[in-house]
């Protein structure tokens, strides 16, 4: 990166820069920001498109004017061209806030127009930095919405992936999820007499995950763990490479644990988080808040379509999974391949891996 003073008084340093990140394919991508340093406040005007190209050099390029301007006590972004903003993009911000925080400097966002407005609210961003809408037409307003104007904003928000706004796919959704729920009730009577039996704890295990964009959500499974198993994390080994956790031998599943996952049995009540819309059947692995609070600008792509009960992890082996690159890399070949008849090919594949002795939980 290339800074070009603008002048022998405060205002100098990132003037104008130029940064280079590689692309998915390996070429090297152009992007151009402009910025201004006055005194001990720099604005950077984003760009058109908010995706990972762009959100990779913007991060680093937030590093190095700290780096240059170590007085930099606020960073205005300027989001007056700004029509689209993807995972990445949201990514960007939250590792540039973490990094103002770092450096005792406020992080003030400005112009946000109504598509980036939602994708903020959406993930419960908009109460956390200091943000000031557009002043234009259609702006996002302080008081609540109408009926017909929140339809209006929510045909706004950013369509990161074909997958999101499918109807068809949505439709699948819905009927697999309410077949789902009825064999979900079935099993319930009895698994829940075995959960019971083995320790007497609860039946089902609540925990926050986080969905398309970073909108967290809470997840429900039959429970396979001890009742304490979240307080005992620390005394289990990882052994993934990454923020993901796993381990195959993991102390804290119980008898009646092991076999729920081995049969996925554990998963069925998701079909609710299905039905909800939070959760596709086929989608990427749904992260924890904990896991994404460790992501780079670029492995925020994954949260670009909706999580799945199951996935590329899954009919490739999630057990045998040992680095988080190669959930990430799954992750977005789903999104690389997707279509309807993908999903139903996935689907199928999946019950074929359930009944096989390859089968196991992540």
């Amino acid at each position: 990166m290339q800074f070009y003073p603008m002048s022998s008084s405060h205002e100098a340093g990132f003037a104008a820069y130029d940064t280079h990140s590689n692309s998915q394919n390996g070429f090297q991508h152009q992007v151009k920001f402009k910025a201004t340093v006055l005194k001990s406040m720099g604005t950077i005007h984003l760009t058109q498109s908010f995706t990972v190209l762009e959100a990779v050099s913007f991060k680093r390029g937030c590093q190095e004017a700290f780096d240059l301007h170590p007085e930099l006590r606020e960073i205005v972004l300027d989001f007056t061209d700004t029509v689209f903003i993807d995972s990445s993009g949201i990514g960007a911000l939250v590792i540039s806030h973490k990094l103002c925080q770092s450096k005792g400097a406020k992080l003030r966002l400005t112009n946000v127009p109504v598509p980036v407005m939602m994708a903020l609210s959406l993930t419960e961003l908009d109460k956390v930095f200091h943000v000031e809408p557009s002043g234009h037409p259609g702006s996002v307003r302080a008081a609540e919405p109408t009926s017909n104007e929140l339809k209006t904003v929510l045909k706004q928000l950013p369509e990161t992936h074909p997958s999101v706004r499918s109807k068809a796919k949505r439709a699948m959704d819905i009927i697999g999820a309410i077949i789902g729920l009825m064999l979900t009730v079935i099993l319930w009577v009895i698994v829940a007499i075995a959960i019971k039996r083995e320790d007497g704890g609860p039946v089902f295990f609540a925990q926050t995950r986080c969905s398309w964009m970073g909108k967290r959500f809470t997840i429900w499974k039959f429970r396979s763990m001890v009742i304490d198993a979240e307080n005992r994390k620390k005394e289990v080994a990882n052994k993934v490479e990454g923020p993901l956790f796993k381990n195959d031998n993991d102390p804290r599943i119980t008898r009646i644990g092991r076999f729920l996952r081995r049969t996925s049995l554990d998963e069925f009540p998701q079909f609710w988080n299905v039905l909800k819309g939070d959760m596709s059947l086929v989608g990427t692995r749904p992260p924890t808040p904990d896991e994404i609070e460790h992501y780079e600008v670029s492995q925020w792509q994954r949260l670009n379509v909706k999580p799945g009960m199951t996935g590329e992890w899954q009919v490739h082996g999630r057990s045998s999974i040992t680095t988080f690159e190669e959930v990430i890399q799954l992750d977005l070949q789903y999104q690389r391949k997707w279509s309807l008849l993908y999903d139903v090919e996935l689907i199928v594949r999946t019950v074929l891996v359930v009944f096989s002795k390859k089968s196991g939980a992540m």
